[in-house]
């Protein structure tokens, strides 16, 4: 029984999930039979609170029925006065038990995942109850009071529309079904404009008839109920008169004399049009048999009373016109049909064969059975329509059709060996022996009736009782005493059971000698037992420490798809199972399988990967306290961990980690400061990863210039198309990219440079010179010792890439224990020079430092007498940027290093090889894309830094979106170089608008409001657009309808407020790629770049 209110959107972000936009429970009550479930069942609600699937505010409430049948109308009116009373103070389940679940038919497992819950976890009833009401049912309801039985399996497949407009009263919601179903079942009867005339429950066929529509469908009783404010409130009034005070723990806590009520036959009924007050006071609730006291004064009383209060209540009626109900019946073969044949969907959750768990040989398991919760090891073989749930088991085995095992344990394993099984419900129960916890075992038959007297056609293993006795040597004697009369033997009173032995552990063996035809030991062992009914059974059960040892065995399987996940390679987010780890306590025991996962792993980015899992547990545990997730991580008590990386042992590296990581548990920010910590180890990873393209890098010999003479480097920047991001290391060895890349002119000049000779004195001269937009900076620096160096992997350090440079193309060897100058001298008689420059902003897009390092060393390969291709510049800055520590991908030195239009792939795979495909295009479409090519230069600028962190963190997560935006990444590219080759301009601008969008889920927050803006005033003249680069800032590029747009588009833009400064600049496609060339000694030659440079102003 829930309380509803309408829910605001939820806001974004933030340390709590927030379930999707449904209602706003106020305050959620779960009533149930027994005392001792309380307290589980309250924690049930608690930890789906936390998980997020109930909102962040409802009151949670478990109430224990104020005495065995009230009946689920007496159920209803005492959960309303608890919940009446605890709102009360912040302002200033009655089903019978179920034999195939010891917590009851609300925490039934269904066989279900849901791939887009914020925290993984099984789905029971309750939770698919729970979805449905809140996402589907109860949506826009006014407030009032939600009443749903946990006795039946609801499916609401598509979304609803319930019209509330003028809605007062009370309402219930329908199924349609068959009329045959309806026999068994209630129906309603109702009038055109909806109002319910009457409830038939049993009713003979020629009455359910009346209730049938046009297509021969009746509308099934299927537990649900709303009731306005304002009826709750007359419902609710009732509970102080006698004797329905009866119904509720203050008239019980008063002495009076318990009754039950049904909440359909009476509370519902009375409001129903056709229903005569006599008919209903004297109990004509139906031809139906209730099993209610009708008859009794007490019953005709309370029954009085409740017309007076609700008979001129409007009740009405909604069918669900594709719903679909199941009651949740005693029958195994029922349950067992639930869990196996369910042709619809629960909440919108499609049957899984296979739900969270493991399974080794998944081939046996035959179609039509189910498995969920459960770990198999070894060959496991189950056949159709057999379900097992909350099993671990060790193969070999095999289950044949027919069967449902629960409960039950790896100790079960060899017993179960030796004794075939068809056609059998097993199952295991935690029990609670006055203070003795104990596991106890049951076994019956799929087509046994539980109340089938024994003497009549009463059978146990589906087959008659003499026959049982005649196979087992059991006597009736040993299993009913003298006190239970004839007709009253049945199976649920049936002591069968042994529940302990005087000198030996109990074990599915005690039972399941049943199935044969053993007398001897057996027999001998079952009769010094002492031993329990079904019956006796149910005041024993442990509801507590069963869902404890489901929820163990939950994470047992969940720490094995842990593993299988990472070392094999799964596009599977684990942050769903991390969150519901932290959420339920077993943190520790996820953090020790990572532990164990990265110290075991073979290859440096499944390690990467793991460490960062880590992370996100730790981000977890501190709830969204604690700061910011990215931050710095060189604090020196790390160190040591990091050296063990650092030397490539992985496993050693982990160990100190962890060693170091029990540290800093105690409290958030401590958390989040271990989380940026492994996320730094992650890097160090990823970077040796990364490295395995060195073996790429080729390097010839060539006759080194004279001292003194200047090798000259020009290099085109480059516009990305489509698929940036797929070329970002972790994503492009992991999951493989494919980037389409053009080499661009601006303003007719290629706009980086590099220039490096050899001179005399044995040190390292370095020049650099950048940003003609933003005013010429221009650094020098001389190294004459290796000290000089050192900071050459701090990217904001003076001259760190150039410094890089040098050591990446081995010009230094930074560990020698040779000075600078001696290795200097040694090996090429002396120094070096290297100036480097580029006219473009910084943060610009436009890929300028992967550029400048690839022409850098291109510079100093060819001044130190060596050679270096394309292919091989490409490798090398990828090696260089990750000595670096910016964590660039491949994509900007592909395109500035390789002429014209080209796509550039990367396969999943490492060592990471980069692979250049250029593209042909039709004659002159070239000089056309140059005629409908500009670039804007948008003011803006946001370093690829600052987004980086949060993408490999999702990715690392893998995110169902950024898996699937990656995919859509890759093949995007795809369709655009189809369109170069094609020469088809809106087919190009169409890859382009959607690359744009794809920047924009991988990297939220890279589009600035007036880029926005901008974009907005554009869009009707432009066949696709986008920012260059990660995006945030820097230039704009834009495919225009119609050719050479420049002076309208600055007019548009002129016209446009809010943009700020902003230049656009002319596009070429370079089809010659860099040139390098020796221009002699003649220190001229730097100037004259420079003089282009300085005429390039944009």
């Amino acid at each position: 029984m829930s309380s509803a209110e309408p829910v605001p959107e939820p806001a974004a972000g933030g340390g709590t999930q927030m379930a999707p936009r449904g209602v706003e429970w106020t305050v959620i009550v779960l009533t149930c039979q027994h005392k001792d479930s309380v307290g589980a069942f309250q924690k049930e609600l608690e930890i789906r609170q936390r998980r997020g699937v109930l909102g962040s505010h409802p009151l949670l409430l478990t109430v224990e029925d104020p005495r065995a049948r009230v009946g689920s109308g007496g159920a209803t009116l005492n959960a309303l006065l608890v919940a009446a009373e605890h709102l009360s103070a912040r302002a200033g389940c009655t089903g019978r038990d179920f034999p195939f679940d010891v917590c009851g038919r609300a925490f039934t497992c269904l066989p279900v995942e849901d791939p887009s819950a914020l925290a993984e976890a099984l789905t029971c009833n309750l939770d698919s109850l729970l979805g449905t009401m809140t996402q589907q049912l109860c949506k826009d309801s006014p407030p009032g009071v939600w009443v749903c039985s946990t006795d039946m399996l609801l499916t609401v497949p598509l979304p609803v529309e319930i019209d509330w407009e003028g809605f007062r009263g009370a309402r219930v919601i329908s199924v349609p079904g068959s009329i045959s179903y309806a026999r068994n079942h209630g129906v309603y009867l109702a009038d055109q404009q909806g109002l319910v005339r009457d409830i038939i429950y049993q009713g003979p066929e020629a009455r359910i008839q009346q209730c049938a529509g046009p297509d021969g469908k009746v509308p099934l009783v299927c537990g649900v109920v709303f009731f306005s404010s304002e009826t709750a409130e007359q419902l609710l009034a009732t509970h102080v008169i006698p004797p329905l005070d009866a119904c509720t723990y203050l008239g019980l806590d008063s002495g009076a004399k318990p009754i039950q009520l049904s909440l359909f036959f009476d509370i519902v009924l009375c409001m129903a049009t056709e229903v005569t007050e006599e008919d209903f006071v004297m109990g004509r609730t139906q031809e139906a048999s209730s099993g209610y006291a009708r008859g009794s004064a007490a019953m005709k009383n309370a029954r009085s009373v409740l017309w007076k209060a609700l008979h001129a209540i409007p009740l009405s009626m909604v069918c669900i016109p594709d719903g679909c109900y199941d009651y949740m019946t005693m029958a195994a073969s029922d349950h067992i049909r639930h869990l196996t044949l369910r042709t619809g969907s629960t909440n919108a959750l499609p049957f899984r064969k296979v739900a969270h768990s493991h399974v080794a040989q998944p081939q046996l398991l035959e179609d039509g059975c189910s498995v969920t919760n459960s770990l198999l090891e070894g060959a496991v073989k189950l056949g159709p329509g057999s379900v097992l749930q909350h099993c671990h088991l060790q193969g070999p085995l095999q289950m044949g059709s027919g069967c449902l095992l629960t409960g039950l344990d790896v100790s079960s394993s060899p017993a179960l060996r030796c004794c075939p099984l068809h056609d059998v419900v097993l199952q295991g129960h935690a029990i609670q022996l006055r203070d003795m916890p104990c596991r106890v075992f049951t076994l019956t038959g799929r087509h046994d009736n539980w109340q089938t007297p024994a003497r009549e056609a009463g059978t146990y293993l589906n087959v008659p009782w003499a026959e049982f006795f005649h196979r087992t040597g059991i006597r009736e004697e040993d299993i009913w005493g003298s006190d239970v009369p004839q007709r009253s033997r049945c199976l649920l009173n049936a002591r069968l059971f042994p529940i302990l032995h005087a000198a030996q552990p109990l074990g599915v063996q005690d039972i399941l000698w049943f199935l044969g035809s053993q007398g001897g030991k057996g027999l001998g062992q079952w009769r010094a037992s002492w031993r329990m009914s079904w019956e006796q059974l149910l005041t024993c059960l442990d509801q507590e420490a069963e869902l404890a040892y489901r929820r163990a065995l939950f994470f047992l399987q969940a720490q094995s798809k842990l593993r299988r996940v990472l070392l094999e390679h799964w596009d599977c987010s684990l942050l769903p199972l991390i969150r519901t780890a932290v959420n339920e306590g077993y943190q520790e025991a996820i953090l020790s399988t990572l532990d164990q996962v990265a110290c075991a792993a073979d290859d440096p980015g499944v390690a990467a990967r793991t460490l960062a899992c880590i992370a996100d547990v730790l981000g977890c545990m501190a709830n969204g306290d604690g700061g910011l997730r990215s931050g710095p991580a060189a604090n020196r008590e790390w160190a040591p961990a990091f050296q063990h990386l650092e030397r490539g042992d992985i496993a050693e590296g982990v160990k100190e980690l962890a060693k170091e990581r029990k540290k800093w548990l105690g409290r958030p920010a401590l958390l989040v400061r271990a989380a940026r910590h492994y996320e730094g180890a992650e890097q160090i990873l990823i970077r040796q990863a990364v490295m395995s393209a060195c073996q790429f890098v080729s390097v010839g010999q060539a006759q080194p210039p004279p001292v003194g003479h200047w090798v000259l480097v020009e290099c085109p920047a480059r516009i990305d198309i489509s698929g940036g991001w797929s070329d970002t290391p972790p994503i492009t060895y992991e999951h493989g990219g494919a980037v389409m890349d053009v080499a661009i002119l601006v303003d007719g000049r290629r706009p980086i440079g590099a220039q490096a000779r050899r001179i005399a004195e044995p040190m390292l001269r370095l020049v650099s010179a950048s940003g003609v937009l933003e005013g010429e900076v221009v650094l020098e620096l001389v190294c004459q010792d290796l000290e000089d160096l050192q900071d050459y992997c701090q990217p904001h350090a003076p001259g760190a890439l150039l410094k890089a440079a040098f050591i990446c193309t081995q010009i230094v060897t930074i560990t020698s224990q040779k000075p600078l100058q001696a290795q200097l001298l040694e090996n090429f008689g002396g120094g070096f020079e290297v100036h480097s420059w580029s006219s473009l902003p910084h943060g610009s897009g436009l890929g300028t430092s992967s550029i400048l390092a690839g022409a850098v060393m291109a510079a100093l390969y060819r001044a130190a007498g060596k050679t270096a291709s394309a292919e091989s510049l490409i490798h090398a800055v990828l090696h260089l940027e990750q000595v670096l520590t910016t964590g660039g991908g491949w994509q900007d030195q592909v395109g500035g290093l390789v002429p014209g239009i080209k796509i550039g792939r990367s396969k999943a795979q490492l060592p990471l090889k980069v692979e250049v495909e250029q593209i042909a295009v039709p004659e002159g479409f070239s000089q056309t894309l140059n005629q409908h090519l500009l670039l804007i230069y948008t003011g803006k600028t946001r370093l690829a830094r600052n987004l980086l962190q949060d993408v490999l963190r999702n990715w690392y997560a893998r995110l169902p979106t950024i898996v699937q935006n990656t995919n859509a990444l890759v093949s995007n590219a795809e369709e655009c170089a189809q369109a170069f080759r094609q020469g088809n301009l809106p087919r190009l601008g169409g890859c382009l608008s959607r690359y744009w969008h794809q920047k924009k889920c991988m990297a939220p927050g890279c589009e600035p409001l007036a880029v926005r803006h901008m974009m907005d005033a554009l869009q009707p003249y432009v066949h696709g657009q986008s920012l260059a680069g990660a995006g945030g800032g820097g230039f704009l590029y834009i495919l225009t309808k119609e050719p050479n747009q420049k002076e309208i588009i600055q007019q548009i833009l002129a016209n446009t407020e809010g943009l700020g400064n902003f230049s656009i600049h002319t596009v070429e496609v370079d089809t010659a790629g860099f040139s390098m060339q020796l221009v002699g000694s003649d220190p001229k030659a730097r100037r004259d770049a420079g003089g282009e440079r300085a005429q390039m102003a944009m």
